[in-house]
């Protein structure tokens, strides 16, 4: 009768899976904050970056997970 042998996971399988659950929470989160203070800027300074109101309106509109 021939050995099976039992197939394990590597150790570094969840630490994994953390670091990019952790990533993506961490962009989600950036984006968030960003979208917020470009809510707050005053036209003089959207002109400066190159944007218009219509434009910031378009991207705070957008949910946290889309970039």
């Amino acid at each position: 009768m021939p050995q099976t042998r039992i197939q394990t996971l590597p150790l570094r399988a969840p630490r994994g899976l953390f670091a990019r659950i952790l990533t993506a929470f961490s962009a989600a989160t950036a984006r968030r904050r960003d979208r917020q203070r470009l809510s707050h800027l005053d036209a003089h300074l959207l002109r400066d970056i190159g944007l218009d109101a219509q434009d910031v309106r378009r991207e705070i509109a957008k949910p946290f997970w889309q970039p």
